[in-house]
């Protein structure tokens, strides 16, 4: 029997060792655990390849968010609309910040922020928008950032899975005023533990980000304002630095991957597949099917070694957490249909097309 995990972070190192291993004993031998020149390499270098002005790195994704909100002055008396699927970190941050999150639900082909739904959302209370470029495919952003425009709200983009995704040849994080980005090892860029950055083109939003992400400080003992301890270290740094020329071949990769899944599964009837955007390019940090019969199929594909996930189980407006804004079910139709079928399948870079045809052939045989 095959053994096929959901991702295999091992493979990866291997075809990487030598630039991954010299990147780690370079900052051993200088001793450059916090800030330093590896922190400064990645923050040009990522900004370089993303093409934007300013890259402010920080300890994982959810700071920040937490951080872009503080700086632009989101607190206490302010909504800020956000989708209502994602992982918490996208709403935690709105409330942590002192706002309300306020849920709009998903478009049915694509799992990002319904446009339709925003305006009707939003009041004078209402601050900022903040669409996640879920499991690599990106939101509507024209239609997003003109409403933003038109009501004068700020648009941060969650970037966390959305790595070099692009939108009319655009790529995700390049449209708001700020984008976050999350490093977390199983991300397509990820790094051996936690870290993040921001994205942004406003010179005076940059530094502030800077400064409370460094404890409100940008010269040590010169605090500016109470910030938090928010650092992406030199180890950390040093490894995404290494990874950094790999990234947009291992998307290509990804989507190759993708194209065999959905070549292999078009027809099965049981199965909805991902569907691409148009005038869009896809990272494809996850591949979602809807499937029927979910439980049992991921029973069956774990039975035969095959390893599967959910990204997410329970849409977050029908979280525990958010018990206190008495959302029903009714509130968001698309999240309540899908929470039932969604189920992300094995893919990285490294992945063979002789196992995805072993995957989708277990499919396959499931719902014959």
């Amino acid at each position: 029997m095959k053994k096929i995990p959901f991702v295999d972070l091992r493979a990866q190192y291997l075809t990487i060792k030598g630039s991954v291993d010299a990147a780690i004993a370079e900052v051993l031998h200088e001793t450059s655990f916090i800030g330093g020149k590896h922190v400064k390499e990645f923050e040009k270098n990522f900004a370089e390849l993303y093409g934007v002005n300013h890259c402010i790195s920080c300890a994982n994704g959810t700071d920040a968010i937490y951080i872009v909100l503080k700086m632009l002055g989101v607190g206490p008396g302010d909504e800020v609309i956000t989708t209502a699927c994602s992982w918490i970190s996208t709403s935690e941050t709105i409330s942590q910040a002192g706002a309300k999150p306020v849920f709009v639900d998903i478009e049915p082909d694509y799992f990002t922020i319904d446009p339709a739904r925003i305006e009707e959302k939003i009041t004078k209370k209402t601050k900022a928008i903040i669409p996640v470029h879920l499991y690599g495919q990106m939101a509507q952003m024209d239609i997003i950032c003109d409403i933003a425009d038109r009501h004068g709200l700020h648009v941060i983009e969650d970037c966390a899975q959305s790595h070099f995704s692009e939108l009319n040849l655009r790529r995700a994080g390049t449209y708001g005023i700020a984008s976050t980005f999350s490093f977390y090892p199983g991300k397509n860029l990820g790094a051996y533990g936690d870290a993040g950055c921001i994205l942004t083109n406003d010179e005076q939003l940059a530094l502030n980000c800077r400064m409370y992400a460094n404890h409100g400080a940008l010269v040590k003992h010169q605090h500016q304002m109470e910030g938090i301890n928010s650092r992406l270290d030199g180890l950390q740094a040093a490894i995404l630095n290494a990874k950094l020329s790999y990234i947009l071949e291992w998307t290509e990769k990804r989507n190759m991957v993708s194209g065999w899944y959905l070549k292999s599964l078009k027809g099965v009837k049981q199965v909805a597949l991902p569907v691409i955007r148009p005038n869009a390019m896809h990272s494809f940090h996850l591949f979602v099917i809807r499937a029927e019969r979910r439980e049992e199929l991921i029973k069956y594909l774990s039975e035969n070694g095959v390893e599967t996930a959910i990204h997410y189980p329970v849409p977050l407006p029908f979280m525990e957490a958010y018990n206190y804004l008495c959302h029903t079910l009714e509130d968001f139709p698309v999240s309540r249909d899908y929470q039932s079928s969604i189920l992300s399948l094995p893919i990285y870079p490294e992945i063979s097309e002789e196992q995805v045809t072993y995957v989708c052939g277990l499919i396959k045989l499931f719902y014959s």
